[in-house]
């Protein structure tokens, strides 16, 4: 009734954002029928992007991936096993209708192992391949690129049908990780050189060219998360400690004790990048995008001075993340001074990348600062109170402290901290820092 009192311009964006919320609410699937809220299984958020890819989020390429369950079941389990003697049989047996995954243990022989469906799961691919099995299309991460030109450059290491996710379709949902997917074809080919075995029960696996590695956080993906030990998952699903190098032709050992079940918080790596898997209910106690927003506008509101020009500092909107503002906030990465931009104490010969600090002289890195933006990196919903080193991401005090003790996979054989919102390998003693910002917020 009192639509004519309202600005036109609140009516305009509540319509806007009860479109937005239907979009969030239903899967493609579902948004015909909108009377039954899909179930939600989790959450893929790829490491290196601050809530969107640097050109956008398009169809299946993007920076997070919602598994919601499907109309249909359209998962599938091991069942005959048939041992081909020549490569022309196991072509034979491996029509484009049947799920299977191929062995090639000599030219002579093949193992090839058929798969059947199975009414009670879900299964979600993911690659490098924009081939329609793929449900989630995956490229190499540049740390801090600001386009998709930076990225094309680089040789992919990424596999074409890097893994897969099955999903239970009955409470609790379990979901479980496997090596490689299944191609146009429906199979999945390890070739000579890779890696693979007979198990103890008569059964096939083997593990894929660079290998799917996961980390299990201990005590969940909360604010007392602590890093797990990276493992690497076999195309079966079984898990083993690492190869000495990604692609080398020895297997690890096999670790008995654990599964390839993910739980919230779980990293998946397929060289090339970094996979965090968040469960629907760790979800839903994650801060979401409003409420970064909230503390965003009440750091703002605390009116934080630059302590040499005394103009008032402001973090710019979310969607403003990349372009520098004239009102950001700046940080001697050494100290934790908050300034505004200024070109105090710029020496030439230190290559104009150390500065030196107005407040306290310490001299070192001085680079904008830009509030993290993907809610589901957050361990706890804690205030903007520290900021990466060297990149100036700004997040929780207790977020910092838990991405900075995990051992990022990096390249074939190393390991390193990074910021989850850039990737940028981190820097210093610690790898964050504390903001001490001037005036009411101090």
């Amino acid at each position: 009734n009192n639509e004519k009192s309202v600005p036109k311009l609140l009516i305009r964006d509540l319509k806007f954002e009860k479109k937005s919320l239907a979009k969030l609410m239903f899967s493609p699937d579902q948004e015909n029928h909108p009377s039954k809220a899909p179930v939600k299984y989790g959450e893929l958020i790829v490491l290196g992007y601050n809530g969107s890819l640097p050109n956008g989020d398009r169809g299946r390429r993007k920076s997070r991936f919602a598994l919601f369950k499907r109309p249909k079941a359209n998962g599938v389990k091991p069942s005959t096993v048939h041992i081909a003697c020549t490569p022309q049989a196991a072509k034979a047996i491996s029509n484009k209708d049947q799920h299977s995954i191929s062995y090639t243990l000599s030219r002579a022989q093949t193992v090839v192992v058929e798969y059947t469906h199975d009414s009670n799961t879900d299964m979600f691919q993911i690659g490098r391949s924009t081939e329609s099995p793929i449900d989630f299309v995956v490229t190499d991460t540049v740390p801090g690129s600001q386009s998709n030109s930076d990225t094309q450059s680089v040789q992919s290491t990424i596999s074409r049908f890097a893994c897969r996710i099955i999903c239970e379709r009955n409470p609790p949902f379990t979901a479980r990780i496997y090596a490689a997917g299944f191609d146009s074809s429906k199979n999945i080919f390890l070739g000579e050189k890779a890696a693979k075995w007979k198990t103890s029960d008569g059964q096939m696996d083997g593990l894929t060219t660079n290998g799917v590695l996961v980390m299990h956080p201990r005590n969940g993906f909360t604010e007392d998360s602590k890093p797990g030990v990276w493992r690497e998952i076999s195309v079966c699903g079984n898990v083993f400690s690492l190869r000495e190098t990604r692609s080398a032709q020895q297997r690890g050992k096999m670790v008995e004790n654990e599964t390839n079940q993910l739980q919230d918080g779980s990293l998946i790596d397929l060289c090339g990048a970094t996979l965090l898997w968040r469960t629907a209910e760790g979800l839903s106690r994650t801060p979401t995008v409003k409420h970064l927003e909230a503390l965003r506008q009440e750091i703002n509101a605390a009116r934080p001075q630059c302590p040499v020009g005394f103009n008032t500092l402001a973090f710019p909107s979310m969607k403003r993340k990349d372009v520098v503002d004239e009102k950001q906030p700046w940080v001697y990465l050494n100290c934790g001074h908050v300034h505004g931009y200024h070109n105090w104490g710029n020496k030439e010969e230190r290559d104009g990348k150390d500065r030196e600090c107005p407040m306290c002289r310490s001299v070192g890195p001085y680079v904008p600062l830009w509030l993290g933006c993907e809610a589901g990196f957050y361990v706890d919903a804690g205030p903007p109170t520290h900021a990466f080193s060297p990149c100036g991401h700004v997040c929780s005090e207790k977020t910092t402290a838990y991405w900075s003790q995990i051992p990022l996979p990096h390249g074939t054989h190393t390991f390193h901290a990074a910021c989850p919102f850039c990737a940028h390998q981190l820097a210093g003693e610690q790898g964050y820092i504390r903001l001490i910002f001037q005036g009411p917020l101090d």
